[in-house]
C-alpha cells in the first residue's frame, strides 16, 4: 500500500517561500498610499500657508485705482475744469518682439501715436522695463489700437484735464501737468483740495484677466474736491468779449478786467486778452500764460486821485468846494507837473472832474508824507495780495522818510508808486462799501467780511462817490461811459509806460476804475489796456467804453433794479463855488 501524504504536510508548503510577483506590486503601492498620505499631509497641515500663498499670487492681483482730480465750478455750478478718462499706452520689452512680425499693424500703431516705427524701436531698446508710449488718448483711438493686437503694447486707465470755457478765463484757472497736478493759476493754489491720490485693491482674476471677484482695498483712492469759485461765467465771458474788442479795435498790446461785488468782495469775473486755451499745450507761450491782472504791477497814473482827496478830507485840509488854483504848469523842486489844459481855478471835487496833476499835488502838499503813506499802506499797496494766488504782484511803495516833496506830489497822481489791477479794484472797494476796504475773494463762501479795514469815514466815501460821477458826465475825462438805466462814476488814468531809461512818452498805459450805480454801489469794475495805438490812447477814450459794456451787461445779468431815475442828492457841489 503506497504512502500517503496529506496537503498539510506537504514538503512544498513546509519549504520556504520567496516574495512572489504580486506581493512586490503591493508592497510598492502601499508605499505609494502612505507616501501620498503624508503628502497630503504637509500640504493640507504642516505647509499649508506656503501653498495658499502660492495659490493666492497665481490669483490674485492689486490693480490700480485711479482717483479723479476735483472739478472747477462757477458761482452758478457751470464746469470750468474738469477731468475726463482716458487711457496711456505702454510696451512691455519683454513681451515685445523686434522687429515685430506683423509689419503693417506696427506701422498703424506708430501712425496712431504721432510717431515713427523707428522711434517706437528706439524707446523699448533703451530700457528692459515697462515704457510709456503716448499719455492721454481718447477711447476712441485707444480702442483703435487695441484691435491691432501688437505683441507687448498694453494699455491703463488715466485721466485728462478738460477745460470747457477755453481761453475765456484760462489765465485764472490755470492748468495741469502731465502728472495731473496743478501747474498755475487756480488749479495750483487749490492743489490741497482739487489733487487725488490713486489707490489699490486686491482682485482675482482668471488666467484670461476677467475679474472673478474683488477682494477690497489695499490703499483707499483720495478723489479730489469740487471746488467752487465765485466767478459768473457770462459775466466772465462779457469782460473777455469787451477786452477782446477794444484791444483788437486798439492796436493794444493786451487788455485786463475785474469785476468785483461792492458788498461782498467776490470776484465775479478776471479776464486777460490775449490768452490761450488750456486744452491746447502749444498756445502756452509768453505772456498769455499769466494772470496779467494779478501778476503784473504798473503806475496806474490819475486813477490814484481820488485816494489823496480822500485823505485830505478825512483830515479836514480841504472840503468839495475849497477852490485850487493850477494853471496849466507847476514847477517843484526843479521838476515841472502840467496838466492836460489850463483849468484854471478849480474846486477840489473840479480836481477829480478834470484830473488835474496840478491840483491833486497841492493838495497832496497840505499832508504829511507819513500820512499819506499809511493811507496808501491801509489800502494794501506795496504789499502781497492776502488772495492767494500764484506770482500775485506786490507793486512798490517806498518808506515815506525817503520821499522828496515832488515825490510826494508824483504820488498823488499816480507816479511813482505801482500796483496791480487786482489791487486798484480792491482800494476802490474802499468808495463802494462807505470807507471800508473789502478782502477780495475768489473762493466761493469764503467771504471774510469781518476783515474790513475802515480807512475813510462813511462822509468822505459818499463825497468821492459824487466827484467820481462827475467823470462820466460832460465836461469830465470819461464822457463815454454811459449805462442804460444804471448811474456809473469812476476815475480815469492814462499813465506813460515805465521803462529802464525813463519814461516813454509814446507808449501809455489807459485804465478806469469805477462803480456802479454810483448812487447805491454795488459793483466795482476796473479795466486797463496796455499801449494802445493810435491817437485813442487816454483812460477814458480807451478804457471807458468797456467798462461801460462790462458794467451794463453784468447789472443785467445780476438783475439789478434801475437807478437812473433817482434824483442827486440835494446840496450836490460839483460847480459850486466856494463857501
Amino acid at each position: 500500500m503506497r504512502n500517503l501524504i496529506t496537503f498539510n504536510r506537504s514538503p512544498l508548503i513546509k519549504a520556504r517561500r520567496t516574495m512572489d510577483r504580486s506581493t512586490i506590486v503591493m508592497v510598492l503601492i502601499s508605499i505609494a498610499f502612505f507616501s501620498c498620505i503624508a503628502r497630503a499631509f504637509w500640504i493640507q497641515v504642516y505647509d499649508n500657508a506656503f501653498y495658499v500663498k502660492q495659490g493666492d499670487v497665481r490669483t490674485e492681483h492689486v490693480v490700480v485705482v485711479h482717483a479723479a482730480r476735483g472739478q472747477i465750478v462757477d458761482r452758478q455750478g457751470l464746469i470750468l475744469a474738469t477731468s475726463v478718462p482716458v487711457k496711456a499706452v505702454w510696451a512691455d520689452p519683454k513681451e515685445m518682439r523686434l522687429p515685430p512680425q506683423n509689419q503693417e499693424a506696427f506701422a498703424m500703431l506708430a501712425q496712431r501715436l504721432g510717431v515713427t516705427p523707428g522711434q517706437i524701436e528706439s524707446r523699448v531698446a533703451r530700457t528692459s522695463s515697462f515704457v510709456y508710449l503716448k499719455h492721454q488718448l481718447p477711447d476712441a483711438t485707444a480702442d483703435a489700437i487695441e484691435a491691432l493686437h501688437v505683441e507687448g503694447i498694453h494699455e491703463s486707465p488715466e485721466f485728462r484735464r478738460y477745460y470747457p470755457e477755453g481761453d475765456i478765463a484760462a489765465p485764472l484757472i490755470g492748468f495741469t501737468g502731465i502728472d495731473g497736478a496743478g501747474e498755475d493759476g487756480l488749479e495750483l493754489s487749490e492743489e490741497k483740495l482739487l489733487g487725488a491720490v490713486d489707490g489699490s485693491k486686491l482682485v482675482i482674476q482668471d488666467r484670461f484677466g476677467h475679474l472673478v471677484r474683488d477682494l477690497g482695498y489695499v490703499e483707499v483712492p483720495r478723489w479730489g474736491t469740487t471746488v467752487q469759485i465765485t466767478i459768473d461765467s457770462k459775466i466772465q465771458y462779457s469782460a473777455y468779449s469787451a477786452l477782446r474788442q477794444t484791444v483788437d479795435e486798439t492796436h493794444a498790446e493786451s487788455g485786463s478786467a475785474i469785476v468785483v461785488d461792492g458788498r461782498t468782495g467776490e470776484i465775479l469775473a478776471l479776464a486777460n486778452y490775449p490768452s490761450f486755451d488750456p486744452n491746447d499745450r502749444a498756445t502756452m507761450t509768453g505772456s498769455r500764460i499769466r494772470n496779467v491782472a494779478v501778476t503784473d504791477v504798473f503806475e496806474p497814473g490819475s486813477i490814484m486821485k481820488p485816494f489823496t482827496v480822500a485823505l485830505a478830507l478825512d483830515l479836514h485840509r480841504v472840503t468839495p468846494t475849497s477852490l485850487v488854483e493850477t494853471n496849466r504848469q507847476l514847477v517843484l523842486d526843479g521838476a515841472r507837473i502840467t496838466d492836460d489844459a489850463n483849468f484854471g481855478t478849480l474846486t477840489v471835487a473840479g480836481v477829480i472832474q478834470k484830473s488835474s496833476n496840478i491840483g491833486a499835488t497841492k493838495i497832496a502838499l497840505t499832508m504829511q508824507p507819513r500820512q499819506m503813506w499809511e493811507m496808501f499802506h491801509a489800502l494794501g499797496f506795496g504789499q502781497q495780495p492776502k488772495l492767494v494766488f500764484p506770482g500775485a504782484g506786490t507793486g512798490i511803495l517806498r518808506p515815506w522818510q525817503r520821499w522828496r516833496r515832488v515825490e510826494q506830489a508824483t504820488m498823488s497822481y499816480g507816479y511813482g508808486i505801482s500796483a496791480s489791477l487786482l489791487q486798484l479794484a480792491q482800494a476802490y472797494t474802499v468808495f463802494s462799501d462807505d470807507g471800508c476796504m473789502l478782502p477780495l475773494t475768489l473762493l466761493k463762501g469764503s467771504t471774510p467780511s469781518v476783515d474790513k479795514a475802515c480807512v475813510f469815514s462813511p462822509q468822505t466815501a459818499d463825497a468821492i462817490r459824487q466827484m467820481l460821477e462827475t467823470v462820466t458826465r460832460k465836461g469830465g475825462t470819461a464822457p463815454l461811459v454811459q449805462l442804460s438805466g444804471y448811474s456809473a462814476g469812476g476815475k480815469t488814468g492814462t499813465a506813460y509806460t515805465a521803462t529802464p531809461h525813463g519814461y516813454n512818452h509814446s507808449e501809455y498805459r489807459a485804465s478806469f476804475v469805477g462803480i456802479v450805480p454810483i448812487r447805491n454801489p454795488r459793483l466795482v469794475v476796473a479795466v486797463s489796456i496796455n499801449r494802445p495805438q493810435g491817437a485813442r490812447h487816454f483812460g477814458g477814450d480807451v478804457s471807458g467804453p468797456p467798462f461801460a459794456r462790462i458794467a451794463q451787461q453784468a447789472m443785467q445779468e445780476l438783475n439789478i433794479e434801475p437807478d437812473e431815475g433817482i434824483e442827486a442828492k440835494p446840496g450836490a457841489w460839483a460847480d459850486k463855488p466856494n463857501s
